[in-house]
């Protein structure tokens, strides 16, 4: 299948979740890659039709101390020049902001655990957040936060982290906040939480919120599939373009769509 969604993973407890059922289709293939066991990034993007960065415990600014991070933000920039669409998670938001040139730093404090974020004006304008509610039930688990790149739409907003999810260029999405998390992946990370107040809280509160967040977090990873279709639609009607160019060049005949009768040359 030429068509893949490459989901890359830093470390085995934070895996796709939710995305795999959610972005299951039979145009593509979803491909894990995983950074932790040492397997590379793909040097192009033309078998590509998304690329969604995981969470994970790293920091964007050790790249001293996990190499890949660099690699990440290469392909992150490929993503943007060739408009693939891209969807980043935690630490994949802040590679996204660091890969735009804005400052990743620490949170005035951590957020863990379950949190209402705002839709904002500009989010209620975009697809990712079509049919979602103005408060929306996120999970959450993360010290850093990020500024908003020039040029790019603040969608969602939070306390006491402001930024919390953005948009940059025509298809590329960070969500400081988890959208993937199922309850044994919850339970699982809370295992290794160092304050287990916070912990014990977080797994008593998902009872309540588990409802909210599954239907909310279901929409938006379906809207990140109607992006994905979308851009397939769009670049298999470039190619169209461009075979139906090179066979008017070779013939020497004029484009289907020119009134001119121009041909390639």
């Amino acid at each position: 299948m030429e068509n893949k969604i490459l989901i890359i993973k830093h470390v085995e407890h934070e895996g796709p979740g939710l995305i795999a059922d959610a972005l299951h289709s039979e145009e593509w293939e979803l491909k894990t890659i995983e950074l932790e066991k040492g397997e590379a990034l793909p040097g192009d993007l033309r078998e590509i039709a998304a690329v969604i960065i995981l969470g994970g415990p790293m920091n964007v600014y050790e790249v001293d101390k996990f190499p890949f991070l660099d690699d990440e933000e290469k392909l992150i920039r490929k993503t943007l020049i060739e408009e693939v669409p891209f969807l980043g998670i935690c630490l994949g938001a802040q590679l996204l902001a660091k890969t735009c040139g804005v400052k990743v730093y620490k949170s005035p404090e951590r957020e863990i655990g379950w949190y209402t974020v705002r839709v904002t004006r500009g989010g209620k304008k975009d697809i990712l957040f079509r049919d979602i509610p103005e408060r929306m039930v996120v999970f959450q688990w993360h010290e850093d936060t990020f500024e908003i790149p020039d040029g790019g739409i603040l969608l969602t907003t939070g306390k006491p982290c402001k930024n919390q999810a953005f948009k940059i260029g025509s298809n590329a999405y960070g969500l400081q906040f988890h959208v993937e998390v199922t309850a044994d992946m919850i339970r699982e990370w809370m295992k290794d939480e160092k304050d287990q107040n916070a912990a014990k809280k977080t797994l008593a509160d998902m009872v309540k919120a588990e409802k909210d967040f599954l239907k909310q977090a279901g929409q938006l990873l379906n809207n990140f599939k109607q992006v994905i279709e979308s851009s397939l639609r769009i670049r298999n009607v470039i190619d169209i373009f461009i075979e139906e160019g090179k066979r008017s060049q070779k013939e020497k005949r004029p484009l289907w769509w020119d009134k001119k009768g121009h041909v390639f040359t």
